[in-house]
């Protein structure tokens, strides 16, 4: 298992959802500079990180929706890192659990260099990704017994 372990002013951390993303930057220090919950909006994402883009790092745990937020960071050249979720095993395994604390679990993985990394596919390949996936899913319900 590969960790991030690059060294940034600025560490986002996002909880990602289908229509809302609880969004957590931290400084070097540790220390919560934002902590808000938004649409998932890029404009609204640009917004808050804005202030930042001189040195930040934007890492979101692999979920079904983080496509658009890769091509967002990768549009304006913002670094992005994809969690590999069956390795998060600190978000996951806690007692507490929600978004505002998961958010900012992820930016302190990404500080302390313990971020589990996946591997975002490019945009022209995911296409064609989700195609075998679903073959794959296909081809295995008419293998089963009735």
């Amino acid at each position: 298992m590969r960790f991030y372990n690059q060294q940034h002013k600025h560490y986002c951390g996002i909880d990602l959802h289908a229509r809302k993303m609880y969004v957590c930057i931290i400084d070097q220090k540790g220390k919560t500079k934002v902590h808000q919950n938004i649409k998932t909006d890029p404009q609204q994402f640009f917004e808050l990180v804005f202030p930042f883009l001189d040195d930040i790092v934007v890492g979101v745990e692999c979920v079904f929706c983080w496509y658009w937020i890769a091509d967002f960071c990768e549009e304006h050249k913002i670094p992005f890192i994809l969690g590999h979720a069956l390795y998060m095993k600190s978000i996951h395994g806690g007692k507490t659990k929600n978004d505002k604390i998961d958010s900012h679990k992820i930016a302190a993985l990404i500080k302390d260099g313990n971020f589990p990394i996946a591997y975002p596919y490019p945009a022209k390949w995911r296409a064609t990704r989700d195609l075998l996936r679903r073959r794959i899913y296909i081809s295995r319900r008419c293998s089963e017994r009735p």
